[in-house]
């Protein structure tokens, strides 16, 4: 569930507060955004974290709930990206937006809490397919970014 709460509040201030912004004029930038959104996300979220559960958490906690972070953060940017420049379906790229993030984000929570000692065998091959997703997403935006939407 906390991943719901999680990536509304990323989704939410993104759309209002990047959206309509000038500057983003390709699909490609709705990436940037989204990751820099992300990550400062995690950043509150570890130091919130860290004061509440100790600084030996810091390693374990820069590895992984980062790095997700930031790759939910390429898919829901590049959703955003192609909604705010889709003709006819942007609707439809802007649920995406949340919904995939959301539930890769579910996904791995349910990782890390029901495999609980070995949830490392669970999350890294999850994690490797999150990078390969978020590359192609990348490639896929980069390529839009060159031709008109």
């Amino acid at each position: 569930m906390y991943g719901l709460f999680e990536e509304f509040f990323k989704w939410f201030i993104f759309l209002f507060t990047t959206y309509k912004y000038s500057k983003f004029d390709t699909v490609y930038d709705g990436i940037v955004y989204g990751v820099s959104i992300s990550l400062g996300f995690a950043t509150v979220e570890n130091i919130l974290y860290l004061f509440a559960n100790g600084i030996e958490f810091a390693v374990s906690r820069a590895i992984f709930p980062v790095s997700s972070h930031a790759l939910f953060g390429v898919i829901m940017g590049y959703y955003i990206g192609r909604a705010k420049f889709a003709k006819g379906k942007g609707v439809m790229y802007l649920l995406l937006s949340l919904l995939l993030p959301t539930l890769l984000h579910g996904f791995y929570d349910f990782i890390i809490e029901s495999i609980q000692q070995k949830w490392i065998y669970g999350l890294v091959p999850f994690m490797i397919l999150l990078w390969v997703l978020c590359l192609r997403k990348v490639k896929i935006a980069n390529e839009f970014s060159h031709y008109p939407t």
